[in-house]
């Protein structure tokens, strides 16, 4: 990750269910986009299933600043997360963090 200061991170959280019969085309969807290449405004991101409830997923992503999240909004008519969660038959919920400390 580059080297910047945590305070003007941002991280994102997009969470769905998702039926069982379509994990493996969610994992392979996202691991497609990775390889795809990140956003230049995306510093990291995650894909990733809560062990209490295995039909949860989120895709956390960590952001240079909330310009950066907005300016990547703004380029793309569908973001990229929406676009992987709908592709497993789900529709996703966003969450926006500031980060606090790293």
């Amino acid at each position: 990750m580059e080297s910047q200061s945590a305070e003007l991170w941002v991280m994102t959280m997009l969470e769905a269910h998702v039926a069982p019969e379509n994990w493996n085309i969610l994992g392979q969807v996202y691991r497609d986009a990775i390889e795809r290449g990140r956003p230049a405004q995306m510093l990291q991101s995650y894909l990733i299933q809560r062990v209490s409830d295995p039909t949860l997923w989120s895709i956390v992503a960590l952001w240079s600043s909330r310009e950066a999240l907005d300016d990547y909004d703004r380029s793309v008519e569908i973001p990229a997360g929406l676009e992987i969660f709908r592709a497993a038959g789900a529709e996703s919920a966003l969450s926006i963090f500031n980060v606090v400390a790293a």
